[in-house]
C-alpha cells in the first residue's frame, strides 16, 4: 500500500511540475513574448497589398488608341503551402511559358513565405492557371500596359516598368497625369494561406487620358517612308517630323530603326532613342536660310542683291569651296539659296558680321531647348561669340561648327513659314478631355521678311534648284536641302560619314504643313537632294492629300 501511495505521489509531483512548467511557458509566451508573437502572426495572417491604379490611355488626335492598360494578374506563391512542387512546376510551365526548372526553384524555396512566379499575366491566361486549383498560389489583380499599334510611335510613346511607372518617352513625361494614384488592400488569411477577409484601406484612382496632336495615319506613313529609306540607304538612323507651322502642333514624329513598343528590350539602345529631340547633328546647308534671314531683316542684303561668286573663298587660314564644281558666276541672294552656294552664304555672313550673326542664331532658338512637351530634349551646341576664331565666319554661316536637333530645325523653319513667329512645339492636345492652351510664341522676323524668304526658298524646288526632284505637281513648295559632314572622333571632319536632310513647307505662300527629314550616315549617296528630299516628297504628298490642303 505504501508503495502505491509513493508511486501516486511521484506521478502527482511529475504532473505538478509539468503543470507549473506549462503555466510558466504560457506566462512567458503571453506576457514576455506576446508583442513579437503578435507581430509574427500578423505578418503571416495579414498582408497589405498595393492596388495599382489604371494608367490613363494615350490616343492620337482622333481618338485612336496608342497606349492602353488592360486587366492582368500577377501570380505569386507561398512555397511552404505547395504540396507537390515538381508537379506544380510542370503544370505551370506550360501555361505561363516559363522554364520548369526556374519555377521549381521558386516553389521549393523554404526561406520565404512569398515569391513572384509571373508578373502581369494576361487575364485569359491567368484564368487557365486558376482552374488548376493549386494550393499556395495567390492571384494579385494588376494592369499591363499594351500598345495596340505595336511598332507605331514607339520611341515617342516610350515604355513602362514592371511596377507600371513610366520609364521613357511620353510615358515618363506624363507620369503625373496618366499614372493615377495606387490604392491599398488588406488581406487576412487562414492557416492555409487562403484569404478570409479583404478590405480596401485606400481606393485607387485611375490616371487621366491624354489626347495627342499626332495623327495615326500620318505617323504610319512617315514611318513607312523611313523604313524605305532604311532599306535603300542603310543609314545609322533617320527621323521625320511633320508639324502644323501655324500653331506648332506635331502631327507625326517618326524614327528609324523601328521598335516594337510591346517588346522594347528586344531593340538596341540606340534604336530606342527619340532622335528628334535627343540627337544633335551639324545641319549643313539647311542652316543657310537663317544666315540669309538675319541679313534680310538687318537690311544687309535684299533678295535681288547680286554677288560675284568664285568657286572658292579664303577665310583666315581656310579655303572653302562649293560642293560641286562650277564656273565663276554672278548670282543673287535668291540664287545662293537655290543652288546652295557655300561661297555665297559666307559672303552674306560677312555682310552680317559675327556679332549680328550670333544674335540671329540665338534669336531663332538654337543653343537652348524648344520647350516641347517631350522628355530628354537636348539644347544643341552653339559656339559663344567670345570663342569665335578667324575662320568661324567661314564655317558657321554654312551650318558647320554648330549642332542642332531635328525639332529645333523644324521650329526655326516654322517661324519662317508662319510669318515670323517663333513658337514652342507641342504634342499634348488635351488631358482628361480638357484642351491644353497653345504655347505662346514671340515675333522674331517681320512678316515681310518671312514672306520674302519663303519666296526665295521656292527656288530650291524649282528648275535648277538642289531639290527640284521633290516638286509636287499643282503645289508651290519651299524648302532647303542639307548635306553635312560629321565630326570625326579622331579630329576634323569625316570623309565618309554625312547627314542628309531636307526641311520644307507647303503651300509656300500660306504654309499649313511643315515636314523635316534627317538621314544619319546614308550609304551609297550623301546628298540631301537625293537621299532626304525624295522621302520628304512622299510624306508631304500623302499629308497634303490626307489633310485636304488645296493646291
Amino acid at each position: 500500500m505504501a508503495l502505491v501511495e509513493r508511486r501516486i505521489g511521484f506521478l502527482f509531483g511529475v504532473f505538478l511540475v509539468l503543470l507549473a512548467f506549462g503555466a510558466a511557458r504560457a506566462s512567458w509566451l503571453g506576457l514576455v513574448r506576446a508583442p513579437s508573437l503578435k507581430r509574427a502572426a500578423a505578418t503571416q495572417q495579414k498582408s497589405d497589398v498595393v492596388v495599382p491604379a489604371r494608367r490613363g490611355a494615350i490616343t492620337d488626335r482622333s481618338g485612336v488608341e496608342l497606349a492602353v492598360s488592360q486587366p492582368a494578374t500577377t501570380i505569386a506563391a507561398t512555397p511552404y503551402l505547395i504540396k507537390d512542387a515538381p508537379r506544380a512546376a510542370a503544370a505551370l510551365s506550360d501555361l505561363l511559358g516559363l522554364p520548369e526548372d526556374e519555377l521549381l526553384r521558386k516553389l521549393a524555396r523554404r526561406d520565404t513565405g512569398f515569391v513572384y512566379l509571373a508578373r502581369k499575366v494576361p487575364a485569359a491566361k491567368a484564368r487557365r492557371v486558376q482552374r488548376l486549383k493549386l494550393d499556395g498560389l495567390e492571384y494579385i489583380p494588376e494592369f499591363r500596359r499594351v500598345y495596340p499599334r505595336d511598332w507605331m510611335a514607339s520611341q515617342l510613346l516610350g515604355s513602362t516598368g514592371t511596377d507600371g511607372q513610366g520609364l521613357a518617352g511620353l510615358e515618363y513625361a506624363l507620369e503625373d497625369v496618366v499614372g493615377g494614384s495606387n490604392g491599398e488592400r488588406r488581406l487576412v488569411k487562414d492557416a492555409l494561406g487562403k484569404p478570409i477577409e479583404v478590405r480596401d484601406v485606400k481606393a485607387s484612382e485611375a490616371g487621366e487620358s491624354v489626347r495627342l496632336t499626332v495623327d495615326a495615319d500620318l505617323q504610319d506613313r512617315a514611318e513607312t517612308v523611313l523604313a524605305e529609306v532604311g532599306q535603300q540607304w542603310r543609314p545609322k538612323g533617320a527621323t521625320a517630323l511633320v508639324m502644323d507651322p501655324r500653331d506648332g502642333s506635331i502631327l507625326a514624329l517618326a524614327n528609324w530603326p523601328r521598335v516594337d513598343a510591346n517588346r522594347p528590350g528586344a531593340a538596341p539602345d540606340y534604336a530606342q532613342q527619340d532622335r528628334a529631340v535627343a540627337s544633335t547633328y551639324e545641319p549643313g546647308s539647311t542652316f543657310k536660310a537663317f544666315t540669309v534671314a538675319g541679313a534680310l531683316q538687318d537690311e544687309r542684303v535684299a533678295p535681288n542683291t547680286e554677288f560675284s561668286l568664285p568657286q572658292t573663298i579664303h577665310v583666315a587660314d581656310r579655303e572653302l569651296r562649293e560642293s560641286h564644281p562650277r564656273p565663276w558666276i554672278t548670282g543673287t541672294t535668291s540664287d545662293i539659296l537655290k543652288i546652295s552656294s557655300n561661297v555665297g552664304a559666307v559672303e552674306i555672313g560677312h555682310r552680317l558680321g559675327a556679332e549680328r550673326f550670333d544674335y540671329w542664331v540665338r534669336k531663332f532658338g538654337f543653343g537652348k531647348p524648344t520647350g516641347v512637351d517631350l522628355p530628354g530634349e537636348e539644347s544643341g551646341i552653339v559656339l559663344p561669340l567670345s570663342n569665335y576664331s578667324g575662320s568661324s565666319m567661314g564655317n558657321l554661316p554654312i551650318g558647320q561648327g554648330i549642332a542642332v536637333t531635328p525639332i529645333q530645325m523644324g521650329v526655326a523653319y516654322a517661324a519662317i513659314a508662319n510669318g515670323g513667329v517663333l513658337r514652342p512645339p507641342h504634342i499634348v492636345e488635351a488631358v482628361g478631355g480638357v484642351r491644353r492652351p497653345l504655347p505662346r510664341g514671340h515675333r522674331i522676323l517681320s512678316a515681310s521678311t518671312a514672306a520674302s524668304l519663303r519666296t526665295m526658298l521656292e527656288g530650291v524646288l524649282g528648275p535648277g534648284g538642289t531639290a527640284s526632284g521633290a516638286a509636287i505637281k499643282g503645289y508651290k513648295l519651299a524648302g532647303k536641302t542639307g548635306t553635312a559632314q560629321k565630326v570625326d572622333p579622331r579630329g576634323g571632319y569625316s570623309d565618309s560619314a554625312y547627314v542628309a536632310s531636307f526641311v520644307g513647307f507647303a503651300p509656300a505662300r500660306a504654309p499649313k504643313l511643315l515636314v523635316a527629314v534627317m538621314v544619319d550616315e546614308p550609304q551609297g549617296d550623301i546628298y540631301g537632294g537625293s537621299v532626304a528630299a525624295p522621302a520628304w516628297k512622299k510624306i508631304t504628298s500623302f499629308a497634303l492629300s490626307y489633310l485636304k490642303i488645296a493646291p
